[in-house]
This record gives C-alpha cells, structure tokens and sequence, in this order.
C-alpha cells in the first residue's frame, strides 16, 4: 500500500497530525515571509492555493511542530505568533450584493468576537479596518491577513455588469482596509484565479506584489517532475500495474494527461495538476479528474459573447499586460481563459515581449473541447465521446461517404445564431470534431480566416479535406491537386483519399463534396 493521498484536504493541520503526504512547498513560504509583505498569487482552481493559505496561517500561528522535518524547520527560528484574519470567498454563490455582504459579515462578526467592535463603524470596510487596529493593539503584534479566492463573485457575475459592479465596489472598499491599516500589518497574502484589472479591487493595493508569474514561485503551487519521481515512486509502480504498463511508459502517460502548466516566461519544467496526479494514483486510472470537478460556465459566457473562433486558442500570442490582467470592459477572454487554468504559456518572444499560448495538457484540451461541443453543436451534455467514435469508425473503415453524410447531419443541429458569423461558427465546430477525432486518428490542421485545411491519417487511408466557403466543392478538389498536397505521401502504402468540400452560407452547411481516390 502506498501512503495516504491528501485529496481535497486543505487543512494543512489535518494533514501533518493525521500523516498524509505534504510536499514541502516551506522553503517558498519563508521566502516570502522574509522578503516581503504583500502578495498576490493566481493559479487556476484546486492547484493549492488553500492549503498553501492554510499552511501560512500554521506558521504565522507559530505551530513549530507542524513543521518538523520540513525545510523551513532549519530556515525559521523565532516562531512568533502572529493574530491571523482568514477569509474564505470559496463557498458562497453569489447571485446578489447581500450575498457577498452577508460572507463579509460573517467573517467580521467572528473577528469581532475576539477583538471587539465599536459603533462608530458603520460600513464593511470601517469594521474591517476596526478590527485589525484592535488586534494588533490586543496582541502587540502585527497582523496577518489571508484571503482565499477573492475573486470568486466576480467570476461568477461574468457577463453582469450591474452586478459585476456592485461587487467591485464592495471589495475595492472592503480590502482598502489593507492600505489604510498598513502600520499594523506583518504580513497579506490574496489568491485567486483571475486578477481583474483597470478600476478593480486592486487600484489602491499599489504595494501588492503579484507573484503569479515569478519564476521563483513557479512550483508554489502544483508538484514538479522532480517532486513527482521522489515522492510517488511506490503509487507510480502501482498504477503501472493497473494500466498494464511500464514504469517509464505510465510517467509518460502521466506527463501527458496532467503536466505541461508553465506559468513563467522563463523555460522552466511544467508543473503537474495536483488534484488530477493524486486522484489518478488513488482510483488506478487516467481519468479527467480536475476538469469534473467543475464545469467552466463563466469561460462559456465570454466565449459566446465575443463570439471567439475556437481555433485560434492554440495561436494565440498576448503581451504581458493582457495576459496577467483580465480587464471586464475588454472583448478578450484569453486572460480569463488562460488563468483559469484551460490555456498555459508554451513559449516566450525576447524580441517582441509576446507570449504563446496553448493547452496544457491532455485532459484539459479533451475535457474542454467535449464540454464545449453541445454549446456549438447542439449535442446531448455527455454525449461528445459517442459522436466522435462514430466519426473515427468511417474514417478506420474507409467510408468516406458515410464520414461526409455524418457531417452534414452533425452541422445540420448547429445553432447559427448570427447569420454573418456562419464561417467562423463553422470553423469552430470543425476545429471541436478534428481535435477530437485526433486522439484516436492521427489528424493535422493548418487554420487561418478563410479556411480549414485537414489531412487524416489512419492505419490504411490518408485523407485530404480542403473547404471552400460559397465557393464550389470542384474548386476545392482542384486546388487539392494544384498545389500537390498529396505529393508528401506519393510513396506511402496507403490508400489516399482527396475530398474537396464546399460550405454553403445559404444552407447553413455543407451543400456538396467531391471524393478522388488514389488506390
């Protein structure tokens, strides 16, 4: 039996006195706690942003035997006790102002209890401010405030500007308290998995270090290849077994499905999705355990209200400036999108500043793509796996007839709702189905505005799309053999498949295709 796997427990008390695993993150904490005093850190959820909050408060706490055997045992020697304020945002629905308020309330009126309150204050931001002044002046130390998912009403208000608003009101004066009070505070630490930008809740906090994308903080959060190999040698091996695998062959599958988040311009290693690697380990599977736990309704929202083309999440190239700041007035969801955790740096421009983005991993990019498919397809909720197998069995087969007449019946459920963006809602759903079919055929797409070009490999045919739009599927069948897209595979085996294929914005779908076969 392998050791006790710490899935879902934030309490980093729980964890040490009852004997799960920790991978020790303290070296980063005293690190912080040493250099600094206010932070930011975003990371896309149940990546440890609680337990890493959780454990901040053990130490400021002064629990010392928490701590044995860990890094910052031989790093800290004074062990002060500090009065620790936590707020959790992370389990309230917020679908009014008085819902936010009322987390708020109950937050102080707890506080309240153990520091007093006084009349005179009269708003959120008052008590907050009276609070850590009576603490500090109580206790004669300094304060240390933890915020635990301070964005999570503005996420959910996405796409309500009112309420959006409200919110950003609230928080901009409750957490103003943080400058106001400096004086009595040792120490401050917000996370979250979006920061909003422009005239948010950070507009005061000009002393706020973000160390979301620090190369020094990269793994505060999520385990390393390194971690991985030296703590999970006997979990690896078991599951090895289960998937019938080698050991080296089961790290691979294990790299693929759940590493690959860089959060860094620098070229660093990945870091592994905690929840997903333990999960895996404890059910002996590969399963898209992190992307289950939750649905992202709020990335849907800003999908269809900027009406994104979908292929161009694997190309896309922001500043520093639009990627680590999500701005509410904009008509970009890649910042949202990318903090959220469903897109992640995979390269660095020097010359240019500019970012290159893509997914991070297997089950994100799977898990995404079948979440998305009912939005664009109108496909049952569940049900993507079973369309996309249909699709990959008439390409196995050769019927090429059947692949196109599937197609046409699959766009034919297509919810155009906007008749001038019929192109681009097709490129989208094009770009679902071949992600899709490409974990199980060898698929490769070449993407711009006006086109989507698809070449299909599988064990005894390649297949070769080209798509027009109001054009003709004879055109597109012509440019196939004009620019010899065929020549690459003039000495393969197998049999080679040209179909030319024409959208029709009239219809609303595909009005004729065009098949050459080269036997």
């Amino acid at each position: 039996m392998g050791q006790k796997l710490p899935i879902g427990i934030q309490s980093f008390e729980k964890l040490r006195k009852e004997g799960y695993l920790y991978i020790d993150k303290t070296a980063h904490i005293y690190n912080m706690v040493t250099e600094g005093c206010y932070y930011f850190l975003s990371r896309p959820r149940r990546f440890g942003k609680s337990l890493l909050l959780n454990t901040l408060e053990s130490y400021f706490l002064g629990k010392r035997e928490l701590f044995k055997n860990l890094a910052i045992e031989k790093l800290e020697h004074d062990w002060t006790e500090y009065p620790v304020l936590h707020l959790d945002l992370n389990t309230q629905k917020y679908d009014s102002p008085q819902a936010l308020e009322g987390i708020l309330n109950e937050h102080l009126c707890r506080w309240e209890k153990r520091f007093d309150s006084d009349v005179s204050e009269n708003s959120l931001g008052l008590r907050f401010m009276g609070v850590i002044r009576r603490a500090y002046e109580k206790t004669g130390r300094q304060v240390v405030i933890l915020v635990d998912e301070y964005d999570k009403p503005l996420l959910q208000a996405i796409g309500n500007v009112e309420l959006q608003d409200a919110y950003r009101a609230t928080l901009k004066g409750f957490y103003g308290a943080l400058k106001s009070m400096d004086g009595c505070i040792r120490f401050a630490f917000l996370t979250g998995v979006t920061k909003f930008g422009k005239v948010s809740v950070f507009s005061d906090l000009n002393n706020l270090n973000d160390i979301s994308m620090d190369a020094a903080f990269h793994d505060i959060c999520g385990i390393s290849e390194q971690e991985l190999r030296d703590n999970f040698e006997v979990e690896v091996s078991e599951l090895a077994a289960k998937l019938d695998k080698t050991i080296e062959d089961t790290y691979v599958a294990l790299r693929e499905n759940y590493d690959g988040y860089h959060f860094c311009k620098e070229k660093l290693p990945g870091v592994y999705n905690p929840f997903s690697l333990l999960n895996a380990f404890y059910k002996g599977e590969i399963g898209a355990w992190w992307f289950e736990t939750g649905t992202p309704t709020y990335l849907m929202e800003l999908l269809k209200l900027h009406q994104y083309v979908l292929p161009d999440l694997e190309h896309e190239e922001p500043d520093a400036d639009t990627l680590n700041c999500v701005d509410i007035a904009s008509t970009n969801p890649i910042p949202v999108i990318y903090q959220s955790g469903y897109l992640t740096i995979k390269g660095y421009d020097k010359e240019f500043e500019l970012f290159r983005l893509g997914f991070p991993n297997r089950e994100v990019k799977q898990g995404f793509l079948k979440y998305l498919m009912p939005f664009y397809a109108n496909t049952v909720q569940g049900k993507s796996a079973f369309e996309i197998s249909r699709f990959v069995r008439s390409l196995y087969n050769g019927e090429i007839e059947s692949f196109m007449e599937r197609l046409q019946s699959f766009l034919s459920a297509c919810p155009y709702e906007l008749e001038p963006e019929q192109e681009r809602h097709f490129q989208s759903v094009m770009f679902i189905l071949t992600s899709l079919c490409g974990y199980y055929v060898d698929i490769e797409t070449h993407t711009n505005k006006g086109r989507m070009d698809m070449t299909v490999k599988t064990k005894d045919y390649i297949y070769i799309f080209e798509f027009k739009f109001n054009k003709s599927a004879e055109e597109a069948l012509q440019q196939i053999n004009e620019k010899g897209y065929a020549e690459p595979f003039a000495k393969d085996s197998r049999n080679i498949i040209k179909i030319g294929v024409n959208f029709s914005t009239e219809c609303r779908n595909i009005d004729k295709w065009v098949i050459e076969s080269k036997v």
